[in-house]
């Protein structure tokens, strides 16, 4: 039952890790509840997987210590994993802002890790329910299926999100028992609930969806909006979502890149109606919404220059104030996490405890849309995975 490195997690950073290890030739052993490997993986992009981002960068992160990220991520890049895909016949697609799918389907990455996990001599026990874990010269893991031990312990069980998938917090206990500090987790990359009563104009709208720019403090996105029956959703609101907190309102401009006000000027003289109007940029339905909402049910000829100008600004700083989000179960990632400044930035090594490791969503590093978080947890994953 002894090992050189028992992981706990089979997703995407505990299979990196374990795969890393393994070539080294360390004994590795990897322990998970679950009984299928990486369902977060299987479930991603559709079925496709957005494994990484050509542009990924440490500004493309959410973090209490901002600076954590950059070692790991310079040290294993996109091209890395692109370059481990190409070994084993696998095919990208290019979408959208850098983001890359693999052609061949997510499960294709899954068994592309497994395999490299298997020439290495990875060893899977799974499913096994982790029961606790006892650190004395070395570590020892309790579990359904006996103890295991090992001189070092990797934690790679993830964050809160998809609880339907098996999300649990063990990964925060063990930093809690072993005196860690924590940033408190929240729910991230998740729609956006407003109150019932101030939504219920709106609500009706579900289904509609345009480009947005919407800001929230000094962090702003520019991308597509959902609504939805009780409240927001859409890639930008999802963006935005990581950075929000309660009491704080989003500022949405519904017409980016469009010099609103001028072009009511050039409208000065038009009997159509402001609804009638928005309809080159808008479905019908939004447009009489928002007007009804906002005042803008008159003729165009009818606002004067004060009236333009206040629509103008209406139209480019729509102000919604959430209520809050769906919660862990439709967010794509958890926020805050295992506190970064007690781990080592090379290895991913507790400071106070050098053979206890975190990898991954389990840490307090947040990534944006758009395949940041697997890169995160490939790179998180071939740090602890090169040190163990």
């Amino acid at each position: 039952m002894k090992a050189d490195v028992i992981i706990l997690g089979a997703g995407a950073a505990g299979m990196m890790c374990a795969l890393q290890a393994g070539q080294r030739g360390r004994r590795v052993r990897v322990l998970d509840h679950a009984r299928k490997l990486a369902e977060k993986i299987r479930i991603s992009g559709g079925g496709r997987c957005n494994f990484t981002n050509l542009h990924t960068s440490p500004e493309n992160y959410l973090s209490d210590n901002p600076h954590f990220c950059r070692s790991a991520l310079a040290r294993y890049t996109p091209q890395d994993f692109i370059a481990l895909m190409r070994k084993h016949g696998l095919d990208y697609q290019e979408k959208a802002a850098g983001q890359l799918f693999c052609e061949q389907g997510a499960g294709a990455i899954i068994e592309m890790l497994k395999s490299e996990c298997d020439r290495a001599g990875v060893e899977f026990v799974m499913p096994c329910e982790i029961l606790g874990v006892e650190h004395d010269e070395g570590f020892r893991v309790r579990t359904s299926r006996g103890d295991y031990e090992a001189q070092s312990l990797v934690v790679a069980s993830g964050g809160l999100s998809i609880p339907k998938i098996g999300a649990s917090p063990l990964g925060y206990k063990i930093a809690e028992q072993f005196g860690l500090p924590m940033v408190k987790p929240k729910p991230g990359l998740v729609p956006l609930t407003v109150a019932p009563e101030a939504w219920a104009p709106y609500a009706g709208l579900a289904g509609i969806g345009l480009p947005v720019r919407v800001r929230c403090g000094r962090r702003e996105f520019r991308d597509d909006l959902l609504f939805t029956h009780r409240g927001l959703s859409g890639p930008a609101i999802l963006q935005i979502s990581s950075y929000w907190s309660h009491g704080e309102k989003l500022h949405i401009d519904l017409l980016p890149e469009i010099d609103v006000l001028a072009l009511l000027q050039a409208q000065a003289s038009s009997q159509k109606q402001l609804a009638n109007w928005l309809t080159q940029w808008w479905p019908r339905h939004l447009a009489e919404i928002w007007c009804a909402q906002h005042g803008g049910g008159k003729p165009l000829n009818q606002y004067g220059d004060k009236g333009r100008a206040a629509l103008a600004a209406q139209l480019h700083d729509w102000q919604v104030r959430p209520s809050g989000t769906l919660g862990y179960a439709k967010a794509e990632v958890t926020c805050g996490g295992v506190d970064t400044r007690a781990l080592s930035s090379k290895t991913m090594a507790c400071s106070v405890l050098p053979d206890l490791y975190f990898i991954g969503e389990v840490l307090d590093v947040t990534g944006q849309l758009g395949g940041y978080n697997f890169q995160w947890a490939w790179a998180s994953g071939h740090a602890a995975g090169m040190s163990v």
